[in-house]
């Protein structure tokens, strides 16, 4: 970390703290008030005259300098209820927060840990009492910084918290590059990505303008603002339910970035609006506005803010998520799963689809260890004679279906030198669970002096000492029972805004009730190290890296199609990490061959989700599936190390050709190609893979490959010719 410090005059008055680290350009300033401001979080180098210019490249009057600065670049945005906010905001912007623009400035520190450089900063306000200090870590080698707030009152009276900020950034549009002669207009510069997610339709990647969001520049560029903003929240308990959590802004004319993820598995918000002719971004967890949310502070009581990861980069979004991975396996929990990334089979999607027995299990057994296949997962229904959805929450074997217990079938497992796994959904009750009457009314989200319904189950609250001791017995259980290694953790309800159970506000009791269940899962694991658990919210809707800094695999989604699957694994690795991204890979039982191998490269470069009825397939495509097996495990040690690569850009629903890989360490790279319709020939474009140097190309899944491509080196172009409708390949790219 580097640091210095120097004085500003013009356009504005303040002592300067500057720092570097690890590629992140970070300016406060010090007013003669002795406030503090965040003037500089970038990529591209500080230019102070940037901070009062307005649209037009005119500077400000002096004394709308003043007043810019008064009221813009806090550090922290944080509202107690019942203090004016004076400047104009106009609508329900988390600018001009009290005591957030109160805030006198205290200290700044410097710390060095394992991660790398921390700083601390710490502000106050006499008038509410509220002291903030707010933490930046950084990571050796990695542009980011994961940032928390902590406000403790430390006045007489209670105060009740409406709002903090995670990260908070003033002037998101103001740097461009040296050589530009005139300020290049927000509207021909700026845009966002957007991660879009949804059952079944995990995330499809759109990019936008801040101009098609409603923030276009009004003519004749002048000092403007509006109550518009550019929102981006989920609320609920399903983190990823309609947008993953991260975001990204881009600078065209600055080639910077900033870009970010909420580690948080619940109710968060992120904003994009404009005021004194400057762009902020404001990222939070829960709100009150958007999220129900709010918090009494007694004197003495603190509350932190859910964690934010902020990274810098040039304006390139393959790069940003390059920077995202390497973070991800900074924060993630050590574990076998993620180095050894073994295949898994599991028994649901286009198999038993929740319907097991030990009689079809056996056959499916005996072909999975066959394919390759190193985990076997019991998915839904081992526990109930008949219909179980609404009777869910017990977790005892079917003696119906499983006549000798499942012991018998996880044993025959083991005997093939797999580990069992068995399916489990911990944090509901079914509405007719024998169990779910015993319990009293406080072990579950209440609202109103009522029970929440969602899907004919309720929610149970993991602050709860008697749901604790249910869930964790649950676990010892099949654990020692059955000697399962690895549980799918499901989760299909929705249960809204939270609970009013021994909470300040209903998103209070959903937020504590989530780092309940995160310090539960923090317990698990400590006694079960070896033990794999798989994050599954019907699919991919809590993908968020509080879940996955813990559980080391995600489920990426619930679709049953392969052709359509083809989107969600070319786009996986945007939202977690190729070695913890779970694909299904599911031969139809009347399928082709051209089938099989489309199932399989959309799993070859994440993780193998294994299903399928397998011993039921004819042997010509179940060798195909074997082959695909034995490939993974060949590339799979460089998958765990390497980066996304997306040279058509990232998929999209309604494309034709997508192609998605993984630059490994070594100068390879693995990509998979995919045709869904459209064009028999197309080229994918390579002139960014290896930059001046010779490429081998050889196409390792099939090794049966046929005649469909060819390496133009003039052009650096990989040229495909795919004849069949639905077809897929995966190529090796390595420098001569």
């Amino acid at each position: 970390m580097q640091k210095w410090t120097s004085r500003i005059e013009t356009p504005i008055k303040a002592e300067l703290i500057c720092y570097d680290v690890n590629g992140i350009h970070i300016v406060f300033g010090v007013t003669e008030e002795n406030q503090l401001k965040l003037f500089h979080f970038s990529h591209a180098p500080f230019d102070a005259q940037n901070l009062c210019r307005k649209p037009d490249g005119v500077w400000m009057m002096e004394g709308m300098r003043e007043a810019q600065i008064k009221e813009s670049f806090q550090l922290v945005q944080v509202n107690f209820s019942g203090y004016n906010r004076p400047y104009e905001k106009h609508g329900n912007k988390y600018i001009v927060t009290a005591p957030g623009f109160m805030l006198k400035f205290d200290s700044i520190s410097e710390e060095r840990n394992e991660n790398g450089d921390l700083l601390r900063i710490v502000q106050s306000d006499d008038v509410t009492g509220a002291k903030v200090e707010s933490v930046m870590q950084f990571f050796d080698g990695i542009p980011v910084a994961r940032m928390y707030n902590t406000v403790t009152n430390e006045g007489k009276e209670d105060q009740t918290l409406e709002y903090i900020s995670s990260f908070s950034y003033w002037g998101i549009e103001k740097e461009q590059k040296e050589g530009i002669p005139e300020l290049v207009s927000s509207d021909d510069k700026m845009s966002m990505v957007v991660v879009h997610n949804g059952w079944q339709k995990e995330l499809p990647v759109k990019k936008y303008r801040f101009a098609d969001l409603g923030m276009a520049q009004t003519q004749p560029h002048n000092y403007q603002r509006t109550s518009k903003t550019i929102e981006i929240t989920n609320t609920g308990n399903w983190s990823a339910k309609e947008y993953v959590p991260m975001g990204y802004i881009g600078n065209s004319a600055a080639d910077s970035s900033l870009f970010f993820e909420i580690d948080h598995s619940g109710s968060w918000h992120y904003e994009i609006g404009d005021q004194n002719c400057h762009f902020y971004l404001a990222v939070s967890g829960p709100t009150e506005i958007q999220s129900h949310w709010s918090k009494n502070l007694k004197p003495g009581d603190s509350f932190t803010t859910v964690p934010v990861a902020v990274g810098v980069g040039h304006d390139d979004f393959e790069e940003a998520i390059g920077t995202l991975t390497k973070y991800r396996r900074k924060i993630r929990r050590p574990n076998k799963d993620n180095e050894n990334l073994p295949v898994i089979f599991n028994d649901y999607m286009n198999c038993l689809f929740g319907d097991p027995t030990t009689e079809k299990e056996f056959p499916l057994v005996d072909a999975a260890e066959k394919a390759g296949c190193e985990y076997f997962v019991i998915d839904a229904g081992w526990y109930a004679d008949g219909n179980w959805w609404d009777s869910v929450g017990e977790w005892q074997e079917s003696k119906k279906r499983f006549p000798n217990g499942v012991r018998e079938v996880t044993d025959y497992i083991r005997s093939k030198g797999m580990i069992p796994g068995v399916w489990l959904e911990l944090e509901v009750m079914g509405i007719n669970c024998k169990k779910a009457s015993i319990l009293p009314d406080e072990c579950f989200f209440l609202r109103h002096g009522k029970r929440v319904y969602d899907r004919s189950r309720y929610q149970l609250d993991f602050r709860h000492p008697l749901v604790i001791e249910h869930v964790t017995e649950v676990i010892d259980r099949v654990v020692r029972d059955y000697g399962v290694g690895y549980i799918k953790m499901d989760y299909n309800i929705e249960p809204g805004i939270g609970t009013e159970v021994d909470a300040d506000s209903f998103g209070d009791g959903l937020l504590e009730h989530e780092r309940a269940y995160l310090a539960w899962l923090d317990g698990i694991y400590k006694k079960y190290p070896d033990l794999v658990i798989e994050n599954c919210s019907s699919g991919g809707l809590r993908m968020d890296y509080a879940m996955l800094a813990r559980n080391s695999i995600q489920s990426t989604s619930d679709q049953e199609d392969y052709r359509n699957y083809a989107t969600i694994s070319a786009n996986a690795a945007i939202g977690v990490t190729p070695e913890q991204a779970a694909i299904w890979s599911y031969p139809l039982r009347d399928g082709t061959k051209e089938e099989v191998i489309f199932n399989m490269v959309n799993a070859l470069l994440l993780r193998i989700h294994q299903s399928g009825h397998l011993a039921e397939i004819s042997p010509e495509r179940f060798e195909l599936v074997k082959e695909g097996i034995d490939c993974y495990k060949e590339i799979r040690s460089g998958i765990k190390d390497g980066v996304p690569f997306w040279p058509m850009g990232w998929a999209d629903n309604e494309e034709k050709h997508l192609a998605a890989g993984i630059r490994v360490p070594g100068d390879v790279i693995y990509l998979g190609v995919w045709r869904r319709g459209g064009e028999a020939d197309f080229e994918v474009p390579l002139n960014r893979a290896f930059p001046g140097k010779e490429l081998e190309f050889s196409c390792i899944y099939p090794k049966a490959c046929g005649d469909v491509f060819h390496y133009d080196d003039y052009s650096k172009t990989l040229q495909i010719h795919f004849p069949e409708t639905y077809m897929a390949r995966l190529f090796q790219i390595k420098v001569k």
